[in-house]
């Protein structure tokens, strides 16, 4: 047994997106059904309905960035009821059994975790996404969001929260260091926000000073145009991270320079070139050049209760279905400051 939900999805590669009914199953015992209030709208998003990384599955209704309310719970549910507010991020089933599922890092599952939307799950079904009024999410890869922060602006906090969240955690963003983050766009601004609420002293390094004004307000204690390239010698040895949020090449020895010694450079952004730089760049200062890949669902939650602890949401501009077209433009043009997030009671309405 299924039910029809309403749904925006891409018919096919490229395409734009069309409203659209889909199915969705019917509760088994973990799950939970969720009423969708807001969707945001994650870059990678639009690089899956392009198919820029890769063969996708179509029709395709995406979103991994999901906030609501819990409307039923299966028979063996006893985390959620009806009414809490939760959240969906990336992935929405693991194997459970290894290693990395284990240690609670569902997002390294060696089975493949499985995706939000584009992906396939264990039951050979394929899964669509939040651009839609309701979903149905095993139990354990559902978090709840805590009061005091409004569910259209958690809603990244799924994606672009956690995926900043984990790398200035594990890289110990803190009072006394020194945290550069690098493009203030979706991901950047909220690193912003939550290196600041660490405690770190954060200065924001973008291509110019457009955004200055902003960067300023988010709480960073300066900020530099890479684009200048006195910049760079300006500021050598002098951050102990930086987390790199753009997808984009980067004169990346260039930015090794401004670490401290032991200092480590971190990519969440995925640029379509490969990156290239110096082993000498590393070797000098023994530094480290990493990657970071969101988090599992116990960091996710943390990652909640410290915004919700400290007040941060997203900056966002809350759209309605029928915009999402002109909105995808407008994130691949940098039009956004900083995340378009749907109000999903306007599919299919």
């Amino acid at each position: 047994m299924t039910t029809t939900t309403h749904a925006i999805a891409a018919p096919s590669p490229g395409a734009a997106l069309s409203p659209t009914t889909i199915e969705r199953r019917d509760l088994r015992p973990d799950d939970v059904l969720i009423d969708i209030a807001y969707a945001g709208i994650c870059h990678s998003d639009i690089h899956q309905v392009k198919e820029d990384w890769g063969s996708a599955i179509f029709p395709m209704v995406p979103g991994h960035e999901i906030a609501g309310v819990v409307a039923a719970v299966g028979s063996d549910v006893t985390k959620y009821q009806v009414g809490d507010r939760v959240g969906v991020g990336c992935m929405v089933d693991s194997c459970g059994e290894c290693e990395y599922c284990l240690a609670g890092t569902e997002q390294f599952c060696v089975k493949g975790n499985i995706q939000t939307y584009n992906g396939v799950g264990f039951d050979g079904e394929n899964t669509y996404g939040g651009y839609s009024r309701q979903i149905v999410v095993k139990d354990g890869f559902v978090c709840r969001i805590p009061e005091g922060i409004g569910l259209d602006v958690a809603a990244p906090l799924l994606c672009a929260g956690i995926t900043t969240y984990s790398p200035l955690n594990r890289w110990g963003a803190g009072p006394g260091k020194k945290v550069a983050v690098v493009g203030l766009g979706g991901l950047g601004h909220m690193a912003v926000k939550i290196a600041v609420a660490m405690g770190a002293e954060v200065t924001v390094l973008s291509q110019s000073l457009k955004k200055q004004e902003d960067g300023l307000k988010l709480g960073a204690k300066d900020y530099f145009a890479t684009g200048d390239a006195s910049t760079f010698k300006a500021l050598r040895g002098r951050f102990d991270l930086i987390l790199n949020t753009v997808s984009a090449t980067l004169p990346v020895d260039s930015y090794l320079g401004m670490l401290r010694v032991g200092g480590a450079m971190v990519n969440v952004g995925a640029p379509g070139e490969p990156l290239s730089y110096n082993a000498f760049s590393l070797l000098g200062g023994n530094k480290v050049l990493a990657g970071s890949m969101i988090g599992g669902i116990a960091e996710t939650q943390e990652m909640l209760d410290f915004c919700a602890e400290h007040g941060i949401g997203a900056e966002i501009e809350t759209i309605s279905a029928d915009q999402v077209n002109v909105a995808y433009d407008r994130v691949e043009n940098s039009d956004v400051r900083y995340r378009f997030v749907i109000d999903a009671a306007t599919i299919g309405a």
